[in-house]
This record gives structure tokens, C-alpha cells and sequence, in this order.
């Protein structure tokens, strides 16, 4: 097995970033994802199915099935999020699931371009 980090574009990101494949084993976290989830140990090669409940366990089923986006906010300790889960492919064949969770101000500009 190699060492290398096949996902060196996210290790200076400012936001977590976790891989996972098409049975929910997690390939990948950045740092600012293991520190997020630093209580629960190294998560890499553990499943992310067994920490989730019902509800979330059926959205990543879907995803995975369907190869589709779940975005969402959420606020914690006062901070507060943005969650984006999509599917990646390779070849046009879905190879697991990328999340994205970024800090986000409580108020923001939205602007309409046409």
C-alpha cells in the first residue's frame, strides 16, 4: 500500500475534508478533519456508517446509489457551518463520497448574476 496523499490539494484547506469509498470505509481526512474529530481517534480505515444514525446512514446510501449532493448548514458551540457531501467518480462510476464542512459567518452576502 502507498503512503502517498492522493489528496494533497485539500491538506491546506481551511475547512475538513474526509474521503470515503463506496462502502463508507474513510480513505482520507485533512487535518482540520482529524482535529474536528480528534475525540474519536484515527478515523481513517474505520467505517463512517457506524457512526452515524438511521436517518444520516439512508442519506449516504442515496448518495452513494444515486451519486448525488446533500448540502446543509448546521451550528454548533455557537460556530456555525456549511455541509457539502457529493459523490466522486472515476470514469463516470461513483468511488465513494467527499464531504466539505466550512466555517461560515452567521450573516453573508448572497449575489444573483446573470
Amino acid at each position: 500500500m502507498t503512503t502517498e496523499n492522493p489528496y494533497p490539494w485539500a491538506d491546506g484547506m481551511d475547512c475538513a475534508v474526509t474521503v470515503c469509498d463506496t462502502g463508507g470505509t474513510i480513505l482520507y481526512m485533512n487535518d482540520k478533519a482529524r482535529t474536528t474529530f480528534a475525540r474519536h481517534g484515527d478515523m481513517v480505515g474505520k467505517n463512517l456508517f457506524d457512526c452515524h444514525g438511521e436517518r444520516s446512514r439512508e442519506i449516504i446510501r442515496r448518495l452513494l446509489a444515486d451519486g448525488g449532493t446533500n448540502v446543509y448548514t448546521i451550528e454548533k458551540n455557537g460556530v456555525r457551518k456549511m455541509i457539502y457531501q457529493t459523490a466522486w467518480r472515476v470514469d463516470g462510476v461513483v468511488g465513494g463520497l467527499a464531504e466539505i464542512s466550512m466555517e461560515i459567518p452567521a450573516e453573508m452576502p448572497h449575489y444573483i448574476r446573470n
